[in-house]
C-alpha cells in the first residue's frame, strides 16, 4: 500500500500522496502482551536520557533495546502501517486518546498500540472528536502530536479518491479477574494472565 511489503509511511509526510497508491475502557491499559512484572533499577542520567529518547515509556525503551529490530528509529506520533493492500493506523500510547474518544488502544510488540473502537460510534464523528480535542490548549505537546498525525490521516484517506475507510472488529480474549475472598486477607487472588489460553 505504501512502498514495499513491511514498510510504514508516518503521518507527517505526503499523506495524500502515498494513499493515492492504495488500491474509554476502564482501568490502566496493559503495556505488553506477554506476562509481565514491575522491577525497580537505579541508572545514571544519560542512560536515562538515551532510553527516553528511543520512547517516552522507559520500560518501553527497554524492551525495544532488546529488539534490536523494533529500536532502529523512534517512531512518529502516529502513522500507517501496511499489510498486504490495506493498512491501519497505529500510534504511540496515550491514555488521553481513550479518554477524550473513548476508543481502546491494543499494545503491539513494538511498544505501540492499534486503535480499537469498543463504542458504536462511526470513523466520522472519531475524526470530529479528535478535532475537538486539537482546540483544547491544555493537551501535552506530546498528546497533541499523536491527535493531530491521526486527524491528518483520516483527512488524506477521507479526501483521497482511491482509499475506502473502513471499520473491522478484532477479538480480544480478557481473563476474568477473580475477586479476593473476604473472609481471608492471605488469599490471594490468581494472576489473570493464568487463565488466558495458552
Amino acid at each position: 500500500m505504501f512502498g514495499p511489503r513491511g514498510t510504514t509511511v508516518a503521518a507527517g509526510r505526503s499523506r495524500m500522496e502515498s494513499l493515492d497508491k492504495l488500491g474509554p475502557r476502564r482501568g490502566r491499559p496493559r503495556k505488553f502482551m506477554g506476562p509481565s512484572r514491575a522491577v525497580t533499577l537505579t541508572l545514571p542520567d544519560y542512560v536515562l536520557d538515551a532510553l527516553s529518547a528511543i520512547d517516552p515509556d522507559l520500560s518501553r525503551a527497554v524492551v525495544r533495546l532488546t529488539q534490536p529490530e523494533l529500536a532502529k528509529q523512534p517512531h512518529p506520533p502516529a502513522e500507517l502501517v501496511r499489510f498486504g493492500q490495506s493498512a491501519v493506523i497505529v500510534v504511540n500510547p496515550t491514555r488521553t486518546l481513550e479518554q477524550r474518544t473513548g476508543v481502546n488502544l491494543i499494545p503491539l510488540p513494538d511498544g505501540r498500540s492499534l486503535i480499537s473502537f469498543d463504542e458504536p460510534f462511526t470513523v466520522a464523528e472519531f475524526e470530529l472528536m479528535i478535532a475537538d480535542a486539537l482546540d483544547d490548549r491544555r493537551l501535552s505537546r506530546s498528546d497533541q502530536a499523536i491527535f493531530r498525525g491521526i486527524a491528518q490521516i483520516l483527512r488524506a484517506a477521507r479526501r483521497s479518491k482511491s482509499v475506502t475507510l473502513r471499520q473491522r472488529n478484532i477479538i480480544v480474549l480478557a481473563s476474568r479477574r477473580t475477586p479476593r475472598p473476604a473472609t481471608s486477607k492471605r488469599s490471594t487472588a490468581r494472576s489473570p494472565q493464568s487463565e488466558l489460553p495458552s
